[in-house]
C-alpha cells in the first residue's frame, strides 16, 4: 500500500474514533479526512474487493433499496461494505471502506467481501472512476433540487459520464418502467437486467408531476398501454416506435398494506417485505435484479426481503409517548407524491404533520411544493401541523390544497414534538412528512426526547 494512503487511513481512523468518544455521528468525515490525505484512497481501498462492487444510483428509492441488497447479503452469509447511514458522497462512500480496513491499508477478507454503495446521482462519475464496478444500478429519474443538480437531462448526462468511465462488462440493473432510465442500456456491451411492474390493477391512479414527455432519441411523445405513477409505465415512443423492454425481472399481484407489500415474481413465487407502496415494490425489483448479478440464490433474496428493516425517515416507525410516528420522507415532487398515494390508500382519518425546510440538502427553492398533488388529501386529513423553516409557505400549500387549518406552525422540532402530544393521544398514528434536513432536525429532538436512537446507531 501506498505510504500516503497509510497515512490515510491513520488520519480517518483516528476521526473516527474521536467521533465515538465524542458520541457523535458524523459519519463522512472520516473519509473526509483521509481524502484530504490521498485523493486516491477509495480507489485503493474499493478495488480491492472481490465479491463484486455495486453502485446503486437514482432519485428516489437509493437507500432503501440498497438496504434491501444487504439484507439480502446478510441471508446469503456474504461479507459487505456498505455505506449503509446513506451518506453517498465519495467521503461517505470511503468512511464505508475505512471501517473495514486495516492500519496497513488492506481491507478484511477482500477477496470475499461486496462492495455495495448507495451513490448520490452526482457523485456517480468519480465513483465509477474510483471504484471500476461490476454493477450499477438506477432506479428513476426525476427532478429534484433544480438548484443543485439542474434539469434530468443534466443527470442523464452525468450518468452516462458514469457509463463510460465503468469497466464495458459490468452489468447494469434499470428501471424499464422509467423511459429515461431505460434508455441507458442503449449501446451498452455488458449484460443489463430491466426489472418493472406487469400488474394493470396499479395503473390509472393519481398521475403526479411528470419529467420524461418526450424521447431522447428523436423528440416524439410517450404513449403507455399502462400508466402507474408519472412518466413510470408501459410506454413506447410515437415517433421512432422504441418502448419498454420486457423485464428480466417482474412484478405481478401486487398487494399493499400499511405496513407490509406482497408482489409475484417469475422463478421466486410469492415475496412478502415489510415495507409498503409501489415505489417500494420498485425498489425491491431491482435489489433482486443486484442479487442475481451479485450470484445470490433464491433462498437468500426471499429472506432478506422479508427481514429488511426501513432506514431512517423511510416508513421508519417511532413509539413517542404512546403515538406511532411513521416518518415519511418527501424531498422532492416525484418521493412526495407517492407519499400522497400511499396515504390516500389508507381509509381512517389521518392525522399528518408535513416540514418543510430550504436549506442546501433540501433544495433552496420550495416551489416545487406546488407540483406535489396535496389535494387528493384534503377529504382524508382529520388534523395537521407544520413545521419546518419555511412552515409558512406549507401552510400557504396546504390551504390552497383544502386541508383543514394546521393546529400548530412551529419553525423548531421541539414546538412541534409539543403541539402533536397536545393534539393527539396515545395509541393515535401520526404521519411525518418532512424534507432531508427536516428530516434529521426532527428524528434528532425524538432521540434527545429517548424516542429511538441516532440513524448512525442503528
Amino acid at each position: 500500500m501506498h505510504p500516503r494512503s497509510i497515512a490515510a487511513v491513520a488520519a480517518g481512523k483516528a476521526s473516527a474514533r474521536g467521533l465515538r468518544l465524542l458520541r457523535r455521528g458524523g459519519t463522512a468525515l472520516p473519509g473526509l479526512v483521509a481524502l484530504r490525505v490521498d485523493p486516491r484512497l477509495a480507489a485503493r481501498l474499493g478495488r480491492q474487493l472481490g465479491g463484486g462492487r455495486v453502485l446503486v444510483t437514482g432519485t428516489n428509492g437509493k437507500t432503501t433499496t440498497s438496504r434491501m441488497v444487504a439484507s439480502m447479503l446478510e441471508a446469503a452469509g456474504r461479507p459487505v461494505v456498505h455505506n449503509r447511514e446513506g451518506s453517498n458522497l465519495m467521503r461517505g462512500i470511503t468512511s464505508a471502506l475505512l471501517a473495514r480496513s486495516t492500519l496497513s491499508g488492506h481491507l478484511r477478507d477482500a477477496s470475499e467481501t461486496a462492495g455495495l454503495f448507495e451513490t448520490d446521482e452526482a457523485t456517480t462519475p468519480p465513483a465509477a472512476r474510483a471504484l471500476r464496478p461490476t454493477a450499477i444500478a438506477v432506479t428513476n429519474l426525476f427532478r429534484d433540487q433544480l438548484d443543485r443538480y439542474g434539469e434530468v437531462d443534466t443527470v442523464a448526462g452525468l450518468w452516462r459520464q458514469a457509463l463510460a468511465a465503468s469497466p464495458k462488462d459490468a452489468a447494469l440493473v434499470l428501471n424499464a418502467d422509467d423511459p429515461s432510465v431505460a434508455q441507458l442500456a442503449e449501446g451498452w456491451s455488458g449484460p443489463v437486467i430491466a426489472v418493472g411492474i406487469d400488474d394493470e390493477a396499479q395503473a390509472g391512479g393519481p398521475i403526479g408531476a411528470t419529467d420524461a414527455r418526450w424521447c431522447q432519441a428523436c423528440g416524439g411523445s410517450f404513449r403507455y398501454g399502462q400508466r402507474f405513477f408519472a412518466h413510470l409505465g408501459h410506454w413506447s415512443c410515437e415517433g421512432c416506435g422504441r418502448s419498454r423492454p420486457a423485464p428480466d425481472v417482474r412484478a405481478t399481484a401486487v398487494r399493499l398494506g400499511l405496513d407490509e407489500a406482497a408482489m409475484e415474481v417469475d422463478g421466486l413465487g410469492e415475496l412478502r417485505m415489510p415495507l409498503t407502496g409501489l415505489y417500494n415494490v420498485w425498489n425491491a425489483l431491482i435489489a433482486i435484479g443486484i442479487a442475481r448479478t451479485l450470484g445470490l440464490d433464491d433462498g437468500a433474496i426471499r429472506a432478506g426481503l422479508g427481514a429488511v428493516e426501513p432506514a431512517f425517515g423511510r416508513q421508519e416507525r417511532v413509539d413517542f409517548e404512546g403515538r406511532s410516528l411513521r416518518l415519511l420522507l418527501a424531498k422532492n415532487p416525484a418521493g412526495a407524491n407517492q407519499v400522497v398515494r400511499l396515504l390516500t390508500a389508507l381509509e381512517t382519518p389521518l392525522h399528518v404533520a408535513v416540514l418543510l425546510n430550504d436549506r442546501l440538502a433540501d433544495g433552496q427553492d420550495v416551489s416545487w411544493t406546488w407540483d406535489v398533488d396535496y389535494e387528493f388529501l384534503a377529504d382524508h386529513v382529520a388534523r395537521c401541523w407544520v413545521g419546518g423553516d419555511r412552515a409558512e409557505d406549507m401552510a400557504l400549500r396546504l390551504k390552497y390544497a383544502g386541508w383543514p387549518a394546521p393546529l400548530a406552525v412551529e419553525h423548531t422540532p421541539a414546538a412541534l414534538c409539543d403541539a402533536i402530544l397536545r393534539d393527539t393521544r396515545p395509541g393515535d398514528d401520526v404521519f411525518v412528512l418532512p424534507t432531508y434536513s427536516a428530516l434529521l432536525d426532527f428524528r434528532a429532538e425524538l432521540v434527545r426526547r429517548g424516542g429511538t436512537a441516532a440513524f448512525w446507531q442503528n
